[in-house]
């Protein structure tokens, strides 16, 4: 069976600051990234316990270009780089039986560590059909499109217990607990990476127990912005409409059409935020 891990950063063991998982920063970024890659190995190799084979990972924060190769299996595929199409589900299709959310955070708004959806500067909260959205919710959105189930999540405990609230079958393990955004109780790394690889084992030992997620159709995505500007910048595309100062609306049948147009949206509105 083929495994797609999408790996994100700011849910890994230790980290509590924008420093530890910022690519322009030269002390702490370096080891945490070393972290952030050891957790994805750890996972690989306990889907591998259970019987996966093939493994993609889509390197999914900031501008995507942080796993560590020599940290990773030889056979291991990367989809690295930024303004990918699909983001942080970049490469999902039907060859996978399986789905693994390392490294996940909490949604904007939430009192996680580091919450944000996609970008803190400019989204301040994402719906779908009324659902608030994190990241881990709109991307398992477009992995269930494919029939690909979201068997496992690591993050803090607001991360892990988000994902669980839709999608209970779900195994997760739980890296800190949030004292605040910029402060956490964490586990070590090495305890973290062992309950990685048991959790990997046991998710896929129990894939047949997860089920696609999906938005039913007509899929409504509604996007509160940071500020008016960046709503002035995403009405400017055909199918969204105005809908507050700070607000705007898509309407599609077709989630991988919506998961697209969201993606387009906070790249425009985030232009808006340069000076003017």
């Amino acid at each position: 069976m083929n495994l797609y891990v999408s790996a994100d950063m700011e849910g890994t063991a230790g980290v509590c600051s924008w420093t530890q998982c910022d690519p322009a920063n030269v002390t702490e970024y370096p080891y945490y990234r070393r972290l952030m890659s050891q957790e994805i190995a750890a996972a690989i190799a306990g889907a591998r316990d259970a019987g996966a084979t093939g493994v993609l990972v889509n390197d999914a924060h900031s501008a995507m270009r942080n796993v560590l190769w020599e940290e990773l299996p030889d056979d291991v595929r990367v989809v690295s780089g930024n303004r990918k199409p699909f983001s942080m589900a970049q490469g999902a299709d039907p060859a996978f039986s399986a789905a693994f959310f390392t490294g996940y955070h909490a949604a904007i708004g939430e009192r996680g560590v580091l919450d944000h959806t996609y970008t803190g500067q400019t989204i301040y909260a994402v719906h779908v059909n009324g659902v608030r959205c994190s990241e881990a919710l709109l991307n398992a959105g477009l992995l269930g499109l494919h029939g690909v189930p979201v068997a496992l999540i690591s993050g803090d405990r607001v991360a892990v217990e988000g994902a669980r609230a839709h999608l209970p079958w779900i195994v997760g393990v739980v890296t800190k607990e949030p004292i605040g955004r910029y402060a956490a109780d964490s586990l070590s790394p090495a305890t973290v990476r062992a309950q990685l690889r048991a959790a990997a084992r046991t998710a896929i030992e129990r894939i047949g127990d997860a089920q696609p997620f999906t938005f039913a159709a007509p899929i409504t995505l509604d996007i509160d912005l940071v500020g008016t500007q960046n709503a002035d910048f995403i009405e400017l595309m055909p199918g969204f409409v105005r809908t507050g100062g700070r607000s705007v609306r898509f309407v599609h049948d077709d989630y991988g059409v919506v998961f697209r147009a969201f993606v387009a949206a906070f790249r425009l509105g985030s232009a808006a935020n340069l000076p003017a």
